[in-house]
C-alpha cells in the first residue's frame, strides 16, 4: 500500500520571501488573512464575523471615513509644509536684515 504524505501546508499556497523588516512580515500576514477570507467566501464557509467585516468596508459610512482620514492627512501635511517655509522664510529674513547692517556700516558681531 502506498504512504500517503501528509502536510500542513495550504493547499496552491504561494511560496514568499521571507520578510525583511517587522512591517513587510505583517504585510504578509495581512496578505495571507485576506486571501483566507476570500477562500472561505467563496466557499461558503466565512464566519458571521468576516462576512460582517467585508460587508462594513463596503458601506457609505466607511467610504467616507476613509475619505475624511485622507483629508486630515493631506491638512497636516500641508500645515507641516506651511511650517516649514514660514521657517525658511524667517531666516531670509534674518539674512537680509544682516546683509543690510553690513551695507550701512553697522557691525553687530557681538550680537
Amino acid at each position: 500500500m502506498a504512504k500517503i504524505k501528509k502536510t500542513n501546508a495550504i493547499p496552491n499556497a504561494k511560496k514568499n520571501r521571507v520578510a525583511t523588516s517587522p512591517e513587510a512580515r505583517e504585510n504578509q500576514l495581512i496578505s495571507l488573512a485576506v486571501d483566507l477570507a476570500e477562500q472561505q467566501l467563496r466557499d461558503g464557509t466565512a464566519s458571521s464575523q468576516v462576512i460582517s467585516h467585508f460587508l462594513k468596508l463596503a458601506s457609505t459610512k466607511e467610504k467616507l471615513e476613509r475619505e475624511i482620514l485622507e483629508k486630515q492627512k493631506d491638512l497636516i501635511t500641508a500645515k507641516t509644509e506651511n511650517l516649514h517655509s514660514a521657517q525658511r522664510i524667517e531666516e531670509l529674513y534674518e539674512n537680509a536684515m544682516n546683509a543690510l547692517k553690513g551695507y550701512s556700516g553697522r557691525d553687530d558681531s557681538d550680537d
